[in-house]
């Protein structure tokens, strides 16, 4: 069965994008206004979309229930098998003490939880995205978070914020690879141009999360500290960027964006948080204070050890040689109802292509397999017997179980969205702006990553699209192309995969809308900043766009 997608099957590009928006709406509705929990607001979701998918699009049934049963595979594994084994970590530390250990630690270089929010959910936060990506840096930040006493939704909403400016570059740099790869633009050249614009955000970002959570006056008094970790953070991802490529940009401005903090605490410390802010932000009693915190140089490394594990392992796994190894016992396989059997054409892409559905059970090179690894190499090295884990990981799972089935429903709808072209048609529409192209071509990429939940997804979903249409208005193909990826990373605080991810790891399932509703605002500012920033080098910076 060969079906060719439609994009306007109203007769009105306006009204069609209208209605292939619903399934989208009814389910930020449910989450936001309804308090509706996560499992059946996804339901909810991917029915909406199947119907409008059959009924309005003319997509026969069986490739709309084929495209939910590939979404909801992908959602399960390779994300929820992420999610699982990052919260198996965090429950290990918790399990052997050493979060404990940890967090005094932390308390003795600063007790100001304005600073260890950057630490944990801009820098450290940046490192795993660089590595890892796919949801690891939300999970393990937030789970940080709580174990420093941290609240709940408060944890949540950090994390994702905190994880916004590295996303483009993330799991070392596949979002520009895959950009690339779709559009058939120069990687160097898109690399260098997500270069001159995320490093503006990477400033921005340590301000906005501070500010977010304690308020801009009290922003003020950590400025030092937010202006170095995000000057840091920036330069880094900079000049790699521009000057080597998209592979290592995250790792090397996070671990520059750490260095520079902790060099700054040795000669600094701000003014402490008042108490109200404090009852507000963190559950009683607080983090105790630095004064009698005798140094405990052995106990500290192996509190530090599951994170020098993760760092080792992530690192490696994010290796090409190892992950063509590993590679070899991945078992794929293609979803036959499904598999080239869905067409996009022609204005979404040059020439109609064939939509792939082929599924990798990439067992070893998962990133999750490194986590996993991770929790068990660590979990011995802190004493605790193969049946003590095997134990902590069970009680995992029965913990996130009802929280895979939200991912899976979550991604099933991304998928029929996808593959009925209803996220096309949305793209046309937004498309169609004229002269305001550049502005919301930005807001294309976010609107991508918030249905995908993945920069790289989006990438592919919308990179052809975008050089299409900038080239018949004018515009570079090579801005609007980079322009999709920078401002994809803005949707990632609001994807249905990174709330339910900081929902689970933060202990708040059934509580997704409240994490929505802290975030929803922050991102669609955010990505209209970055829609004002693409405007001003379409038409007052042209010289900086690589050529």
């Amino acid at each position: 069965m060969n079906w060719s997608q439609t994009y306007d099957p109203l007769g009105h590009l306006g009204l069609s994008a209208l209605v292939a928006s619903l399934p989208v709406v009814l389910l930020l509705l449910l989450l936001a206004a309804f308090h509706v929990r996560a499992h059946w607001a996804a339901l909810a979701g991917l029915v909406s979309a199947m119907l409008i998918a059959i009924l309005v699009f003319g997509m026969p049934t069986q490739l709309a229930l084929s495209s939910a049963v590939y979404g909801a595979m992908f959602g399960l594994f390779p994300i929820g098998w992420i999610v699982v084994c990052a919260i198996f970590i965090y429950e290990i530390t918790v399990e052997t003490g050493q979060f404990e250990v940890l967090r005094r630690k932390i308390a003795t270089l600063t007790d100001d939880r304005r600073l260890q929010v950057l630490l944990i959910a801009f820098s450290f936060g940046a490192f795993i995205e660089g590595a890892a990506g796919f949801g690891a840096p939300v999970a393990i930040s937030a789970a940080m978070l709580i174990g420093l006493g941290f609240r709940a939704l408060p944890a949540a909403g950090l994390a994702l914020i905190g994880n916004t400016a590295p996303v483009a570059f993330g799991a070392l740099g596949t979002p520009v690879i895959a950009l690339a790869n779709v559009t058939g633009l120069p990687l160097d050249q898109l690399s260098q141009m997500i270069g001159r614009q995320l490093p503006v955000f990477s400033l921005m970002i340590p301000f906005w999360l501070i500010g977010s959570m304690v308020g801009w006056r009290e922003m003020l008094k950590v400025w030092p500290a937010c202006l170095t970790a995000g000057l840091s953070f920036g330069s880094v991802q900079f000049a790699v960027s521009n000057y080597h490529g998209p592979w290592l940009v995250d790792i090397a401005g996070s671990i520059a964006s750490i260095l520079a903090l902790v060099l700054l605490l040795r000669f600094w410390q701000p003014p402490p948080l008042p108490d109200d802010k404090l009852v507000c932000l963190v559950p009683e009693p607080a983090l105790a204070s630095t004064e009698n915190l005798a140094p405990a140089t052995g106990s500290t490394l192996r509190a530090l050890l599951p994170w020098i594990v993760l760092t080792v392992m992530v690192s490696l796994w994010g290796i090409p040689q190892i992950q063509n190894e590993l590679n070899r016992a991945t078992y794929k396989f293609t979803i036959s109802s499904l598999h080239q059997q869905v067409q996009r054409v022609p204005p979404v892409v040059a020439q109609p292509t064939s939509e792939s559905a082929e599924f990798k059970l990439n067992s070893l090179s998962a990133t999750g397999t490194a986590l996993l690894f991770t929790g068990f190499i660590s979990g011995i090295c802190l004493g605790l017997s193969g049946r003590r884990l095997v134990s902590i990981f069970l009680r995992t799972l029965r913990r996130t179980a009802l929280s895979l089935v939200t991912i899976a429903a979550m991604l099933a709808l991304g998928y029929t969205t996808r593959f009925s072209g209803l996220d096309a048609t949305m793209g046309l529409a937004m498309a169609s702006t004229g002269w305001l192209f550049p502005f919301f071509s930005p807001m294309l990429g976010w609107l991508g990553v918030a249905l995908t939940g993945s920069d790289t997804s989006s990438n592919i979903l919308f990179g052809n699209l975008q050089q299409i249409s900038a080239e018949r208005l004018g515009v570079s193909p090579l801005l609007a192309a980079a322009s999709n990826s920078s401002g994809g990373v803005m949707g990632k605080m609001i994807d249905a995969q990174s709330i339910v991810v900081a929902g689970v790891a933060t202990g708040q399932h059934g509580q997704e809308g409240n994490i929505l509703r802290y975030v929803f605002l922050h991102s669609l500012i955010l990505a209209m900043l970055v829609g004002v920033l693409v405007m001003v080098q379409a038409y007052g910076m042209p010289w900086i766009i690589p050529v």
